[in-house]
């Protein structure tokens, strides 16, 4: 078995394509996939924009062709040498899951494999097949925790020679996570905000980032989780003419859905009612919000969470790349999720 943790992977990322020809990377948070399989790509030495020499797909290019993924890693690059395939946006795909199948077996030799996938329940699709084995290395990448949080906000800001006060580093984390891009462009547009000081204080995060507590989105998030379509727009206008970012929303959202996962999980391997499930993994929850939550483990099904946490995660990374777009791509992505709940997950 090689999966590499979360603590592990700058270490094995100083030379990866020394034992490994082939990578799976998987989680919730897209952004994080695609930064570390970004590090793994150029530590292979193959330029990702030579078309002669590496071929980026996506999981739907394979579809109606199981057999086109092994003929691309066996092929010989155009002008020789070794050869980049990646593939991006993979899920459960039967083509993908046979051809790592048969490469667990009888790894490339002359070219390299990365694959980046979604959340993946364990024991199940690409995840099945690369835990197990030797040759496969299986990269989980889970949302940024205080810890990391505080090591991505030390390395972004040293880079321009800045130093954050406690209380602004307090204040920045409240801020970041669901998606490690997302977040790590957020400390750069602060970082850029402070360039000539020394010192980011907690005005300037509040300036930047914006500050959520005077008007919170748990009102919007509990209204989307209600599917209370009135209670959504009053929210979210509030949030707006206050002009709080509504990325805050958008991620509120998302780290109430990767809890519902984790409850949800919880209760089918134990076989647990929701309000079993709430007196351990959900005695943090404000007690006015826990009959909402309760409602929400009832209502809404593993695979229907799965595919809300999917839709947030590209709306966060979405409104990160076109920040012109964030108000409209955050408020259609949220409103679907409203309706969403009101039918019932």
């Amino acid at each position: 078995m090689t999966e590499i943790k979360s603590h592990e992977f700058e270490r094995f990322a100083e030379n990866p394509a020394e034992r490994f020809r082939v990578f799976v990377l998987y989680g919730p948070d897209r952004g994080l996939v695609s930064e570390r399989a970004g590090v793994i790509a150029k530590k292979t030495g193959i330029d990702p924009d030579d078309a002669f020499a590496s071929l980026k797909l996506t999981a739907s290019d394979l579809q109606g062709d199981p057999g086109r993924l092994l003929d691309e890693v066996n092929a010989i690059g155009l002008f020789g040498g070794e050869k980049l395939v990646w593939v991006k946006g993979a899920a459960a795909e039967k083509a993908l899951v046979d051809a790592l199948q048969i490469l667990a077996e009888t790894p490339p030799e002359a070219s390299f494999l990365i694959i980046e996938a979604g959340d993946i329940k364990k024991g199940t699709g690409l995840r099945k097949i690369a835990e197990p084995a030797r040759s496969i290395a299986a990269i989980p990448c889970y949302a940024d925790d205080a810890r990391s949080l505080n090591a991505l906000i030390d390395q972004e800001l040293s880079a321009d020679n800045l130093r954050i006060a406690p209380a602004a580093r307090q204040r920045l984390i409240e801020s970041l996570g669901g998606d490690r891009i997302a977040s790590r462009n957020e400390i750069r547009k602060l970082a850029l905000y402070c360039r000539g000081a020394d010192v980011v204080e907690e005005d300037d995060v509040l300036a930047i980032i914006g500050d959520a507590s005077t008007v919170s989105a748990d009102d919007a998030v509990d209204a989307i989780l209600k599917g209370d379509r009135n209670a959504f727009f009053h929210a979210t206008q509030k949030i707006v003419s206050s002009k709080t970012p509504i990325f805050l929303v958008l991620q509120g959202c998302l780290k109430q859905f990767q809890l519902l996962d984790q409850m949800r999980a919880e209760m089918d391997e134990k076989k647990l009612q929701a309000g079993q499930v709430m007196q351990t993994l959900g005695r943090h929850i404000h007690f006015r919000r826990k009959p909402i939550i309760e409602r929400a483990l009832r209502t809404w099904q593993p695979a229907a969470i799965a595919r809300e946490m999917n839709r947030l995660q590209a709306a966060i990374l979405q409104s990160r790349q076109r920040q012109s777009l964030e108000e409209s791509v955050a408020l259609l992505t949220l409103l679907s999720t409203t309706l969403q709940s009101g039918r019932g997950g």
